[in-house]
């Protein structure tokens, strides 16, 4: 292989602003299009796609008057790179359309990925990719690199505000009432495919660590409401062949008590990587 043949793509030899569509503009979404509309290097702010087109013009006013607010089947055209951030159920809207042009989607409900695993296999085959960003949760890195040999058990706790756990579907199916609770309370116990479909606004995290390791079926989980936090927390243990590990972090909430704000950093680092000259992290 020539040095010509290793540099294939745009973005790894500069040139023209990468086009970048954010589905969806809640916490996380508003944050990325401000961040965007602001000027990130290497990067323009193609699209943005929302429900209501309408409140969203209200809300960005005129510093946004000339950037397309379409809905979610009308995105793809308007951008080389799409950052869904919508509701787990509109995931394969916002992304099959790009994966299928060969294009990268940077997933946050990964969760839902579970559900739509042929996205991964149409990326594949049209060149695309599927981005998850590490999001609330370190240590990616070393899980990843880990899976390359032998991991033996992957186990997650995590711990929520009380506000942060209202209303998923496991608490809503198992009649769990957290409202009124007065000590910390394990809600859930089993597996990050589980977790997915009883928390699929909460345990992301869990879907990425199960995916850059031993998979959703052998990843394990513990969840707890504690009426005394402010924040959300994971604790990471991972047993391996060639390291053993703990890992935690206490995330920020945003407005939005069930994400955090690092989320919306850990996008704009993955974005930086695309075209960054030095790479630090698998």
């Amino acid at each position: 292989m020539t040095a010509v043949d290793t540099v294939t793509e745009p973005e790894e030899r500069g040139g023209a602003p990468l086009r970048v569509a954010v589905a969806g503009m809640g916490a996380v979404g508003m944050r990325l299009v401000t961040e965007l509309g602001a000027g990130l290097p290497g990067f323009e702010l193609g699209a943005i796609a929302v429900r209501d087109i309408a409140a969203a013009r209200e809300k960005l006013g005129d510093d946004y008057a000339a950037t397309p607010i379409v809905n979610v089947d009308e995105l793809e055209p308007f951008a080389d790179v799409v950052i869904e951030c919508v509701p787990a159920s509109l995931l394969r809207q916002v992304v099959l359309p790009f994966v299928s042009a060969g294009k990268k989607a940077i997933v946050l409900s990964c969760g839902a990925l579970l559900r739509n695993t042929d996205l991964i296999d149409v990326a594949r085959d049209n060149g695309g990719q599927i981005i998850v960003p590490s999001g609330a949760l370190l240590g990616l890195d070393a899980v990843t690199a880990a899976a390359e040999g032998q991991i033996r058990s992957v186990k997650m706790t995590t711990r929520k505000p009380v506000t942060g756990l209202v209303g998923a579907p496991y608490l809503v199916e198992n009649n769990i009432n957290i409202a009124d609770i007065k000590e910390p309370l394990r809600v859930f116990s089993g597996t990050a495919r589980q977790a997915a479909i009883g928390f699929p606004a909460n345990l992301n995290v869990a879907v990425a660590l199960s995916l850059a390791g031993l998979g959703p079926d052998n990843t394990l989980l513990d969840i707890w409401a504690d009426p005394k936090l402010t924040r959300n927390t994971h604790h990471i243990e991972v047993d391996s062949d060639s390291a053993s590990f703990s890992m935690s972090i206490e995330n920020i909430p945003t407005d939005n008590p069930k994400t955090g704000r690092i989320t919306a950093l850990s996008v704009i680092a993955a974005l930086r990587k695309l075209r960054a000259p030095l790479r630090v992290g698998t």
